[in-house]
């Protein structure tokens, strides 16, 4: 079966699946089949009897590590794909970790703390040193410790990082290392690891335990990396050093598509394999299968100008399809109305589905807008990658039990549901309790079970900490012998969660409640899966919180999410493909971001995440910039991203002088204003050269007003107060026409026409 269907595969992509031994690196670009071509060589892997369990694959997203899966059961049956060691980097090495967390002073019931949990544990640190929030904030102190982290960079050797240390003491940051000590301190009396401790903490497991890591050398015949451009250093040396042993390592990836060198993404990783492997076979997958060509001519224009990359030559031979559209608007607003228009007409057209249709934007504030003029016009939309399932209060909440039950030390936990629904214990009380563990070293935990010792505590406050505590041991031994599912349904009920939830009967109540009903499901239908896979009696609670607590929002789409338009930054696209792509707001200093103007290296990521952008579409792609936009609440001048520029004009209709194009939107302006609607686009150098917003100026007339009803969005129009301004919009409000316009020096209002007098300009 295998050998037939990989007869089906181009000759480049058989090769790179027959190669089995040694060392091989795929460039795999945009749309080429990357994935068909690692699932097909684990699937040969497989066929040439290699042992499942000896083969092991790492992958970015748990979508990615599932759908793999999928495909491999479908080709050597799922009971053998079942057994691979396949999945993120974080889930694969928080499995070793649980077998051998011994070693390292962990016990293999370690909780690992998301995003809220870390954040919050440096909160009470801050405060704990009586340090100020505004001073050090948890989010920049989070990412800083991520960032050493993904260095190999412990709390112990961060002091000894002059430059780091000296960035500190410049940005008054000087703490940051006595910080991350007590950061490090905490977890591991916690019992707990953040997901960047799954990394270093593996990488210090090999490099202190030989034993351990010749373990895992041999055990591992084969090891295959997705996305290779996307691994930080971290990665990397976990990586290099399984592999060291046998060097039968592949990895895929496209040094064109790095885009994640904020997060720690190391591009020199995948530029530098030749280097650590001299002995590798090198295959190019150069075909784009996805997009029509000039879509892909497009992005190899813009790729071509970074100096930074591996040579390809990437071509379709899908349709030529249509030009790149490239739309000019002279304000923000105007933009999200174009965008909108534009997906209805098509839409209905071309008989497309809103699911057909993605909105990319370079930063998040930028939805607002998009959003606003997709209500408008009552187009159903997501935004992807928005709060998860999981990442809900009353969801956040049930869970906080589950992972104090299995591992009581995980003080975060404990602070979310000590009074939880409520039982009289007070942050007065709590913050006693708080104080007697910081200065023993105990978890909270262990300070409540002794709570009887504590001479600062009434009786009465000692009770409810005791009944508090039984609830918890009660739950620990129930944990121990029953079933997921179960105790988890036990906790929800017996908590009185639930209860108070039904009986308060608000919608938000009622949502909550119907969300963790929907918790439960998802537990029992996880339990019985995975028993029936693995022939277990029972699923013990923790394994289960371990599949939540590795989960990403990308995993979490609803099937009910499906029809609607798509809004999501470009870093969350990377991976998807959609019929139509509007990319929006590609404007100077927004996009590339004015943060990468003074850095070469920082511009050519930019560049990568634009060609991300392009490479998304199939058959249609509009590319949109306004001449103003709000930002700090006052129009600003933009204009046209220097990477409108780079578009190679073959492959591209860029804007004509006064209006945005030849495209939808600008037919009623080419009727009035009577611009053809063949005129020729501009060229580089005179797009270039026009970028700059040129005011308009006001009548010399007598004022006359124009009727309301001759009024239309896009006319030019004088207001005797606010002098010249452009119609956005005409809306019936109440039984009234109210207009939107935005004038040059005042900015945007909105007038109801009865009143507001609007001479229209010729």
């Amino acid at each position: 079966m295998l050998n037939s269907i990989i007869e089906g595969l181009s000759p480049v992509q058989r090769e790179a699946v027959e190669a089995l031994q040694g060392p091989s690196m795929i460039v795999a670009g945009a749309g080429s089949g990357k994935t068909r071509v690692l699932t097909f060589k684990i699937a040969n892997l497989l066929h040439h009897d290699v042992p499942a369990y000896r083969i092991l694959a790492l992958t970015f997203t748990n979508k990615a590590s599932k759908e793999m899966t999928a495909r491999i059961g479908h080709l050597v049956g799922a009971q053998k794909a079942g057994q691979l060691w396949m999945g993120t980097f974080h889930s694969v090495f928080a499995k070793i970790l649980r077998f051998e967390a011994v070693h390292l002073g962990y016990t293999n019931n370690f909780t690992i703390y998301d995003t809220d949990d870390a954040k919050s544990l440096l909160r009470s640190i801050v405060k704990q040193l009586q340090l100020g929030k505004e001073a050090y904030p948890e989010n920049e102190l989070l990412h800083k410790i991520s960032m050493a982290k993904n260095q190999l960079i412990t709390a112990r050797t961060y002091a000894n990082h002059n430059d780091w240390m000296t960035r500190d003491r410049i940005s008054k940051k000087g703490e940051t290392q006595r910080i991350y000590e007590l950061y490090e301190q905490k977890c591991r009396q916690a019992n707990a690891m953040d997901f960047d401790d799954l990394l270093i903490k593996t990488n210090i497991l090999f490099r202190d335990f030989p034993e351990v890591l010749e373990k895992y050398q041999k055990k591992f015949d084969y090891i295959l990396v997705d996305e290779y451009q996307d691994t930080n250093y971290s990665q990397y040396v976990i990586v290099k050093t399984l592999s060291a042993l046998n060097q039968n390592i592949t990895v895929v990836g496209d040094d064109a598509q790095s885009i994640y060198a904020f997060r720690g993404a190391q591009i020199e990783n995948i530029l530098n394999f030749k280097k650590d492997y001299p002995q590798n076979q090198s295959f190019k997958l150069e075909q784009n299968y996805r997009s029509c060509q000039n879509i892909v001519n497009a992005a190899s224009s813009i790729i071509a100008n970074n100096k930074k990359q591996l040579e390809k030559n990437i071509f379709s031979l899908n349709q030529k399809g249509d030009k790149v559209q490239v739309r000019k608007v002279q304000m923000d607003t105007e933009e999200g109305f174009l965008v909108a228009s534009e997906i209805l007409e098509r839409r209905q057209r071309l008989q497309l589905k809103f699911s057909d249709f993605a909105i990319l934007y370079r930063t998040n504030m930028q939805s607002r807008i998009m959003e606003e003029a997709l209500r408008k016009k009552n187009i159903p939309y997501k935004i992807y990658g928005g709060f998860s399932f999981y990442q809900r209060k009353e969801i956040k909440d049930l869970i906080a039990y589950f992972r104090l039950v299995v591992n009581p030390a995980d003080n975060e936990a404990l602070k979310r549901i000590i009074n939880y629904p409520v039982r009289g214990i007070g942050t007065t009380t709590f913050e006693k309790i708080e104080q007697v563990a910081n200065l023993s070293q105990m978890s909270l935990w262990e300070v409540l079970d002794r709570a009887g010792e504590l001479r600062d505590l009434n009786s009465g406050t000692k009770e409810k900490i005791q009944k508090f505590v039984s609830l918890i041991t009660e739950y620990i031994r129930l944990a121990e012998e029953s079933d997921a599912y179960d105790v988890a349904k036990h906790i929800a009920n017996h908590t009185g969660i639930l209860k108070s939830l039904h009986s308060e009967q608000t919608p938000e109540a009622v949502s909550q409640y119907e969300n963790i009903i929907e918790l439960l499901n998802g537990i029992k239908d996880y339990s019985e899966t995975i028993k029936k896979e693995e022939e277990l009696t029972i699923l013990p609670l923790g394994r289960y919180l371990e599949n939540v607590a590795l989960l990403t929002n990308q995993d979490n789409e609803k099937d009910e999410d499906r029809e609607k338009v798509t809004l999501m930054t470009i870093h969350s696209a990377k991976g998807l493909e959609y019929k139509d792509v509007h990319i929006v707001g590609v404007e100077q200093d927004l996009f590339p971001s004015m943060m990468a103007k003074q850095s070469p290296a920082e511009i050519e990521e930019e560049r990568r995440l634009f060609y991300v952008a392009i490479t998304r579409a199939e058959q249609f792609l509009t590319i949109s910039y306004s001449m103003n936009r709000m930002k700090y609440g006052k129009f600003t001048s933009t204009g046209p991203s220097m990477f409108i520029g780079e578009l190679d004009d073959d492959f591209v209709e860029k804007p004509q002088s006064q209006y945005f194009g030849n495209g939808f939107g600008d037919r009623e302006a080419n009727h009035r204003t009577g611009t053809s609607a063949n005129a020729k686009p501009l060229s580089n150098a005179q797009f270039k050269s026009n970028q700059k917003f040129k005011p308009l100026t006001p009548s010399k007339e007598p004022f006359v007003a124009t009727t309301p009803s001759l009024l239309q969005s896009g006319m030019r129009v004088e207001h005797e107060r606010f002098g010249i301004g452009k119609i956005l919009q005409i809306e019936h409000n109440a039984g009234n026409l109210v207009a939107t316009v935005f004038f040059e020096g005042e900015g945007q209002k909105q007038l109801l026409l009865k009143f507001a007098k609007l001479k229209v300009i010729e």
